[in-house]
């Protein structure tokens, strides 16, 4: 079942246009990656699934309905949003922190119901964080505090989960954590978009991969359709290697290419 569309989505921030024509489609128990050099318009495109930002032309539906008919309160139960570089700033408990993904679930003047604070448990174990729950977030490393910020999307248990660039600072045993957590997730039902750079990773965990570049769609097919040569050559600007290790891919960036980007 089809979860979210995009059709034909443009976006402009600045005066410049950085989204032209972008189509996506995501279906429940998919994990879409999107993947493309920095500036293609990834982070835009899951800012604008995510109703913050205004299109110029197209449109996003989720569940068949437009993104931007869609209420407040009922998109936090939808969907969840985990955006990249997040840091938080209030000296409050790692579980005081995750249980505010479950803020579109309760009602007003309502503390937590035992449904709440089982989403939340589940999510701290998700993220490998319950030893620590109880210690203020601003006493976290960077790469602890990036995983309470994905515990606290997967606490609010949303039909779509958008995770901008969530393995960015996280040691390789949690990268591998954090990927099968987002399997784990759409395993269980839920569409995931996720912004990735690790090729590898791209490429064993995701279902489809969207490469975009300079705004635009250069290809959405299985990992191993759009991770070739010539479109790694052609987006990225560099040649690398194609292996496989474990009966999975490894794709190691190895150099530029004179045909790359500057």
């Amino acid at each position: 079942m089809t979860l979210l569309t995009a059709d034909a989505v443009s976006v402009s921030l600045g005066g410049g246009q950085v989204l032209a024509g972008v189509d996506l489609g995501v279906a429940a128990g998919e994990v879409v990656g999107l993947i493309g050099p920095n500036g293609a318009g990834k982070t835009t495109l899951l800012r604008a699934v995510a109703g913050l930002l205004p299109l110029d032309a197209g449109e996003i539906r989720i569940d068949g309905r437009p993104v931007s008919r869609i209420d407040g309160r009922t998109r936090g139960r939808l969907l969840a949003y985990l955006p990249q570089g997040g840091a938080p700033q209030w000296a409050v408990s790692v579980e005081t922190l995750v249980m505010l993904g479950r803020l579109p679930h309760r009602g007003p003047w309502r503390g937590p119901s035992a449904a709440d604070r089982d989403a939340v448990a589940r999510a701290l174990d998700a993220c490998d964080l319950a030893a620590v729950r109880q210690r203020p977030v601003t006493r976290l490393s960077g790469g602890e505090r990036a995983r309470v910020l994905l515990a606290r999307a997967l606490a609010g248990e949303p039909r779509l989960l958008l995770a901008d660039e969530p393995v960015a600072g996280l040691d390789p045993a949690h990268q591998l954590d954090v990927m099968a957590t987002l399997r784990a997730r759409a395993a269980a039902g839920t569409g995931v978009v996720v912004v990735m750079h690790d090729l590898t990773l791209a490429a064993r965990y995701c279902d489809r991969l969207v490469l975009l570049d300079a705004g635009r769609t250069v290809a959405q097919d299985v990992p191993a359709a759009v991770l070739t040569p010539d479109m790694l050559a052609r987006c990225y600007g560099i040649r690398a290697f194609h292996g496989q290790a474990d009966g999975q891919a490894v794709i190691v960036p190895l150099a530029r290419t004179r045909d790359g980007p500057a």
